[in-house]
């Protein structure tokens, strides 16, 4: 092709070509995943209680993963001395779950297929909504895999409990998905952190939580005890499924979801944890939610979410040697 000369024939800038996540490897065939990470997106907003937009989180983060995706042989992290990233981790986008406009059953449905799908490939699921009520199919999905590995605990990182049992008929909607969670018997525990201020949850279900065996902390509470000590108290060694709600930060960095909440995470106090979480036990499964991008137009939210996500993903794959 006419142009430089440069040895892989394009210089492919962030800017240039289909925003696939990280600008992976685009694979249609669900039936021919070969990787050790999937990306899949699910579309989904129909379960808010309020504001909607969450639909267009999955192309928003796509897009804005773009930036980090410059071409070079992984990551390079000066204060850990690590590289994250490189080409022995195989990272694939498979697109989005298709979604059927007010069928929440069947477009759920299809979210739990693309993640049973990823799982049966033997890869990692790493699922970008769409509203919290994707975590309901996102864990479905794992009952085989648990039957054959073993039971996961789940880390929520949310400004929500997201605890209600049902509400008016509803028992699918993105105020109900801890607790769809914390009734399957392969979930063998639950650490909520950031949860804070006015809730979607009554004190009955905070109650209810805790008789379940669900550890719940405050954004003041986990900094008071730090990454190590909020670390020490969830299980070492497990399996871990990590939920990650963007209104768990502040809206100060991340404004562009459905219901912010003021005094949220910072950068740093979500990725320590994380980081600390992939030497701890084995996270076999992720999800990131609620990234409504009409709320921020300055992009700042998705370029969050796409970051945490890229480093989440390289920490995990580091630790797994």
């Amino acid at each position: 092709m006419p142009g430089h000369g440069y040895e892989a024939g394009r210089l492919n800038l962030p800017f240039v070509g289909i925003s696939t996540f990280g600008k992976s490897e685009y694979v249609r065939d669900w039936d021919r995943i070969d990787a050790d990470v999937a990306i899949l997106g699910a579309p989904f907003d129909f379960g808010t209680q309020w504001r909607s937009g969450a639909r267009f989180g999955p192309r928003a983060v796509r897009d804005a993963s773009t930036l980090f995706s410059f071409g070079h042989a992984g990551a390079y992290d000066h204060e850990d001395d690590v590289t994250y990233l490189g080409g022995n981790v195989r990272m694939v986008d498979i697109g989005d779950a298709d979604i059927i406009h007010t069928r929440t059953r069947e477009s759920h449905a299809n979210i739990e297929y693309g993640v049973r799908k990823i799982l049966q490939a033997g890869a990692l699921p790493v699922v970008i909504g769409g509203d919290h009520s994707v975590n309901i199919p996102c864990v479905d999905a794992f009952s085989d895999s648990c039957a054959q590995h073993g039971p996961i605990h789940i880390v929520q990182i949310d400004a929500h409990l997201d605890f209600v049992d049902e509400r008016h008929g509803v028992t699918f909607g993105h105020g109900n998905p801890m607790r769809r969670a914390i009734e399957k018997d392969y979930v063998c525990g639950m650490t909520q952190l950031g949860i804070r201020n006015v809730s979607s949850t009554a004190r009955e279900g905070y109650d209810e939580a805790r008789a379940r065996g669900s550890d719940i902390l405050s954004v003041r509470q986990v900094r008071a005890l730090g990454a190590e000590g909020i670390l020490a108290r969830i299980p070492s060694g497990a399996r871990y499924y990590v939920t990650i709600d963007i209104d768990a930060f502040c809206p100060s960095i991340a404004p562009g979801t459905g219901t912010p909440s003021h005094g949220g995470f910072n950068y740093y106090d979500v990725l320590e944890i994380v980081q600390g979480l992939s030497r701890r036990g084995n996270v076999v499964g992720l999800d990131l939610v609620e990234v409504a991008p009409a709320y921020d137009p300055t992009e700042s939210t998705q370029i969050l979410a796409a970051q945490l996500l890229l480093n989440f993903i390289g920490f995990i794959f580091h630790n797994r040697k």
